[in-house]
């Protein structure tokens, strides 16, 4: 199968972000059509992974149905059937949207990512390598990496239009959307890693850490883009997990990889372009997630009726 590389519908653009097309269908709702555009270090791939925008639409919506009782979403539909349903323009378009689109409810979004860690590793393990600390603040001495932190320390970071987003502290997010909705926001985002934790380690999975962000629709938080998925999570599997040392994860490690030997060997110098990538890297790092969504879920993602 070739993925999506990028698409044209009959709606108005709002953005197109790394992995994203996202269209406007009204004055209150949003098309979100998650592609198979794969990044690294900040660098968008010529190719394409097969599957990946279903895995992270229908994974989304997936986890969304767990906790719906408990935090209120975005998402409106997630079925190509009931989207053209709500938005007929769309029906020639069917074969695009099944298992990559998402009609959501609009929201105006709070602009801090709410990151929580529950193992310490990526930019949290290399700030406290060298100093210590996360966001500034002071950690227990004698951390390695991939230790468990306990409790999970919620760690927000201001979102950055390119590059990597800035870790800040707690006080410093107040002064940015509020005390009482920071507290609001720390709140929601404990419940949902925690409902999160509970479903994924008897299924093999450690979620290591994640980001989530929300909105206000009606003077209400909500929960919107992505949710636990390997783009926005660090999944690492239980049966190989061993503090001391980075961990095998269930995303892009694959073409992570890979990219670093291209770096090592001079033929890549982290920047645009990228070098071309070989076909079983592709199909790796496309098998990743098609695993993940497998292991989380306890079935497979119907693959035979997606474009």
């Amino acid at each position: 199968m070739t993925g999506v590389a990028t698409t044209t519908l009959p709606l108005g653009v709002l953005r197109r972000g790394k992995v994203r097309d996202v269209y406007e269908v009204d004055a209150d709702r949003l098309l979100v059509v998650a592609t198979d555009r794969v990044s690294a270090f900040d660098v968008v791939m010529r190719e394409t992974v097969p599957y990946k925008g279903a895995v992270l639409t229908q994974l989304t919506a997936w986890w969304l149905r767990q906790f719906a009782s408990e935090v209120p979403h975005h998402m409106i539909a997630a079925d190509a059937d009931e989207i053209i349903r709500e938005v007929p323009a769309l029906e020639p378009h069917r074969d695009l949207l099944r298992g990559r689109a998402m009609l959501a409810w609009r929201a105006d979004v709070f602009p801090v990512e709410c990151v929580i860690r529950g193992y310490i590793a990526g930019s949290a393990w290399k700030e406290y390598r060298t100093h210590g600390t996360l966001a500034g603040e002071a950690l227990p001495a004698s951390l390695r990496e991939s230790d468990r932190l306990e409790p999970p320390i919620f760690s927000p970071a201001t979102k950055a239009e390119t590059g990597h987003d800035e870790n800040i502290t707690i006080a410093r997010m107040a002064s940015i959307v509020g005390e009482a909705e920071t507290r609001d926001l720390e709140r929601l985002t404990r419940t949902v890693y925690a409902r999160g934790l509970t479903i994924a380690e008897p299924r093999g999975i450690i979620i290591a850490d994640t980001k989530f962000e929300f909105g206000v629709r009606h003077g209400r938080i909500i929960i919107v883009d992505e949710v636990l998925t390997p783009d926005s999570s660090r999944f690492w599997p239980a049966s190989e997990y061993a503090p001391g040392r980075s961990q095998p994860s269930f995303d892009k490690q694959p073409l992570r990889d890979y990219l670093d030997r291209e770096r090592v060997a001079g033929r890549w110098s982290g920047n645009y372009p990228p070098p071309p990538l070989p076909d079983a890297v592709v199909q790796a790092t496309s098998t990743r997630y098609l695993d993940a969504f497998r292991r989380i879920t306890g079935s497979d993602l119907n693959v035979t009726e997606l474009s």
